[in-house]
């Protein structure tokens, strides 16, 4: 028997001086074959997800959008939070995406407040659709509103003690609902709904969106005319192009919603404490929270109130929990930061002074760059004096509204041609000259548009 094991070992190779040459080659395409599999399968799980490596790794802050990490032959990849992108367009020129206001310019506060901002909720907590059922408002949770009605108190843009605060998973389901609440139920034709141009570009798809019998989207507020009740959307800072606004209507049967978003100090200056029938904040702009979709309505009427808070409850059931605790604990932040914190010994850098100076050193930027070009313009602001700083300031509005001069009649098209997204002003009720560009990006993305738009030359 051991004899014929050894002469079949000699036939096939092996003997007692182990693998022949061609056991070792075999071998060795299976181990490549391994290591070949190994790095595609890594690679199917990178494009998934956006993420390589080991679990700390994955813990390291997120590139930029326009960071870019090692590119196949065909493409760059580009990491935007925690997913990556193919890019054609390459690493050296990048598309620029202004087109929307994300408002990650301050996400470098946050980072340097650590855990000031930072609640930890447990696995049993919140569970109930409740928060508080004596209140009109049955869902908003009672320390979201102490905070709300504190920094309106500590900043005096608006007058909070005498209305009623109705929660929305961000201003425009508020927007809906306030549509919902104004608009009579028994009218014999939908209630009309304007808004003076340039307005805010989303009124018009959102007014229409659920083809409601109760209201209309009518345009705009300058060329209103038609008979009977309406509803006027009032946007101030407005959303283009950053100018204080009022009523431009002003008859008999009309009701005017106050947009309130940008009425912060960041951006413009507190001239007066606002108090209107029904305003809108969000924390989005207030703060740079825009992923915790959280917004909140000042209402002085009850009734107005209740319908608000009924359209949301046959919505949404609700407004998130988590949201509205983290939304309180970040209002908390702001507040302290402004000197109204009880902890002295470690006192926090002025968030709306910080906004300032961001706003302040990328409109300087952007004037700048525009006149190098010679081939755009921009609206001129008057100083006012705030009463939030004590100082007399300029306001620095969270877009740039933009005007292609030199004949150039499409400015979004022409810009998108040297890879800078915007959007045009033709979505906000006036002529395609304009476009808004968001000021709120990240510095990196900010300082690319800045230097690209001053090498645009006629």
């Amino acid at each position: 028997m051991g004899k014929i094991c050894e002469a079949e070992a000699a036939k096939s190779g092996l003997g007692s001086g182990g693998m022949s040459w061609r056991y070792v080659f075999m071998f060795s395409i299976m181990l490549n074959l391994s290591l070949l599999f190994s790095r595609f399968t890594q690679d199917i799980k990178t494009s998934a997800t956006g993420f390589v490596g080991s679990r700390e790794e994955q813990r390291k802050p997120e590139l930029s959008p326009l960071s870019f990490a090692d590119k196949p032959p065909a493409c760059a990849v580009a990491k935007m939070g925690t997913n990556s992108y193919c890019s054609a367009i390459g690493v050296d020129n990048p598309v620029i995406n202004l087109d929307h206001g994300d408002p990650t310019m301050f996400e470098s506060f946050w980072r340097s407040m650590g855990d000031r901002s930072s609640i930890v909720i447990s696995g049993w907590q919140l569970m109930s659709y409740f928060s508080d059922i004596g209140n009109l408002c049955w869902f908003l949770e009672p320390e979201f509103a102490r905070q709300i009605r504190r920094l309106h108190q500590v900043v005096g843009n608006a007058r909070s003690e005498d209305h009623h605060i109705v929660v929305g998973t961000g201003s425009t389901q508020l927007f809906q609902a306030a549509l919902y609440a104004l608009s009579p139920s028994d009218a014999s034709e939908p209630t009309s709904v304007v808004s003076a141009a340039p307005f805010y570009s989303s009124y018009p798809s959102i007014t229409d969106y659920l083809k409601s019998g109760l209201y209309k989207w009518a345009g705009d507020a300058h060329t209103f005319e038609k008979k009977g009740p309406y509803i006027e959307l009032v946007t101030s800072p407005n959303n283009p192009d950053g100018y204080v606004r009022k009523a431009v209507i002003n008859r008999t049967g009309g009701i005017l919603v106050h947009d309130l978003a940008y009425y912060w100090p960041q951006y413009t200056p507190i001239t007066s404490q606002a108090d209107h029938d029904l305003m809108l904040f969000t924390v989005s702009k207030s703060t740079g929270h825009a992923g915790t979709r959280i917004g909140w309505a000042l209402v002085r009427d009850k009734e107005v109130a209740r319908r608000m808070t009924k359209f949301i409850e046959l919505n949404t059931i609700g407004v998130s929990k988590d949201s509205q605790l983290r939304a309180a604990k970040i209002l908390e932040t702001v507040s302290d930061s402004c000197g109204h914190s009880d902890d002295s010994d470690h006192p926090a850098e002025n968030f709306f002074e910080f906004g300032r100076h961001q706003m302040t050193k990328r409109w300087e930027q952007l004037r700048d760059a525009v006149v190098k070009s010679g081939m755009f313009s921009l609206p001129k602001f008057t100083n006012d004096f705030c009463n939030h700083t004590g100082q007399t300031i300029e306001p620095h509005p969270a877009f740039a509204w933009l005007k292609c001069e030199g004949g150039i009649e499409d400015c979004e098209s022409f810009l998108r041609g040297h890879k800078i997204l915007t959007r045009s002003g033709r979505h906000f009720g006036v002529d395609s000259t304009y476009v808004r560009i968001s000021m709120l990006d990240r510095d990196e993305t900010f300082n690319l548009f800045i230097e690209r738009l001053s090498g645009i030359r006629s």
